[in-house]
């Protein structure tokens, strides 16, 4: 996905600082700390509960593991009750989803024989990288970055400020889709999500449910706000869907703020 390139501290370099990489879910995901106390046991503890958080949600949703619940769910090997919660929660996610987006996000994706699927792909990502920031909110003095596949949640534990002299931010820079070498704009934050969708780095993967096709146009729509869930939510959406999506945006998702290029 094109969009917002890791986060960079913005902040004096005296400030301690580390980093951990994992591939999981096929996507390189970093968590990066910064701030007192990352070298600690109790930080070390949070980064790996927060991966095993995404690797548990890869071994639920994962379209490419034959034993993950939604292949299994898919194959009619299994019934609904017999998988994950977290299954039955993401179908009432994408629901809501698309009745927010007026069609233009949809969990029923092609599967490339010729049909429709449950696949929720399109909202595991942010979800999963929600979920896995709740423990590190709780290492004391400490703000956190985490970047999945280019997308991004920054947060802190609620002992910093989110602004002034103490407060830890974090400087995201957001891709020209055109021109992949530029950045177009800058973003700083310290707390609060950012989600690109567009056709730059992968081309013509997002669905349109309404055409019922690809959708192959340039340029590419970041989404900034409370949860990296409904930040890609709307990103995709946003860069899919018609005037309707655009006005729904405007009206029901005022915690959030979109950019076309």
């Amino acid at each position: 996905m094109n969009g917002p390139v890791a986060g960079q501290p913005d902040n004096p370099p005296a400030l301690p600082r580390r980093a951990w990489v994992e591939q999981v879910m096929g996507m390189p995901v970093s968590i990066h700390l910064r701030g007192a106390g990352v070298d600690t046991p109790a930080a070390a503890r949070a980064v790996e509960q927060a991966f095993e958080i995404v690797r548990d949600m890869d071994s639920v949703f994962s379209t490419y593991r034959d034993d993950s619940d939604l292949v299994r769910l898919r194959r009619g090997q299994v019934q609904l009750e017999q998988c994950s919660p977290l299954v039955e929660e993401s179908l009432r996610i994408g629901q809501q989803a698309e009745a927010l987006t007026k069609g233009a996000f949809t969990t029923l994706l092609p599967t490339g024989e010729g049909d429709l699927a449950f696949d929720p792909t399109g909202l595991v990502k942010g979800w999963a990288v929600d979920r896995a920031s709740t423990p590190l909110r709780q290492l004391r003095g400490v703000s956190f970055c985490i970047n999945a596949g280019g997308d991004l949640l920054v947060g802190a534990h609620e002992d910093l400020p989110v602004s002034g002299p103490q407060a830890i931010q974090w400087r995201v820079g957001i891709e020209d889709p055109r021109d992949r070498q530029r950045i177009a704009s800058t973003l700083t934050l310290a707390r609060g999500a950012v989600a690109t969708s567009g056709t730059a780095a992968r081309g013509a993967h997002l669905y349109d449910p309404m055409r019922g096709e690809p959708v192959g146009r340039a340029g590419s729509v970041t989404v900034t706000g409370p949860t990296l869930l409904w930040a890609d939510i709307w990103a995709t959406a946003l860069f899919v869907g018609s005037q309707a999506t655009r006005e729904a945006f405007a009206t029901s998702a005022t915690d959030y703020l979109s950019t076309a290029l």
